[in-house]
């Protein structure tokens, strides 16, 4: 085996506050996150959202209500949440989940930046305003 990555440790404790709308992860070495629901989502370990390699990420936009509307574990290794908005595919490792509260800051950080420029809102998911009267719709979602 070549890979000289540290195991991550196993979570401890896993709380799904659905009101705030965050899961809440604990793990051995006494690390504990506050994952949002649409930090979540927004960062699907999906196809769907990541694609099938470096350059075909899908920008998601709109996730700022979603929900968490059950969380099915997967073995000993990951959970598998299933969001409002119809999503389900993404299979979130412990390894995976641990780096993403992490990295979480600066992760989100880059999610505004990406949405921003893009032209986005979190509220709605559509075109920010930028200049009135000069529009349309995409024609391809």
């Amino acid at each position: 085996m070549t890979e000289s990555r540290k195991a991550v440790p196993a979570p401890t404790a896993l709380t799904v506050r659905t009101q705030s709308r965050i899961i809440e992860i604990a793990f051995e070495d006494g690390a504990s996150f506050s994952l949002p629901f649409e930090f979540l989502r927004v960062y699907s370990p999906s196809a769907e959202v990541r694609g099938h390699g470096a350059g075909q990420e899908i920008l998601q936009t709109g996730k700022r209500d979603v929900l968490i509307t059950a969380l099915d574990p997967v073995g000993n290794y990951a959970i598998q949440p299933h969001f409002s908005d119809g999503h389900n595919t993404g299979i979130y490792t412990w390894e995976y989940l641990y780096w993403l509260g992490a990295n979480q800051q600066q992760l989100w950080e880059d999610y505004l930046a990406r949405l921003e420029a893009a032209g986005f809102t979190r509220e709605t998911g559509r075109d920010a305003p930028m200049q009135s009267g000069k529009g349309g719709s995409c024609g391809h979602h």
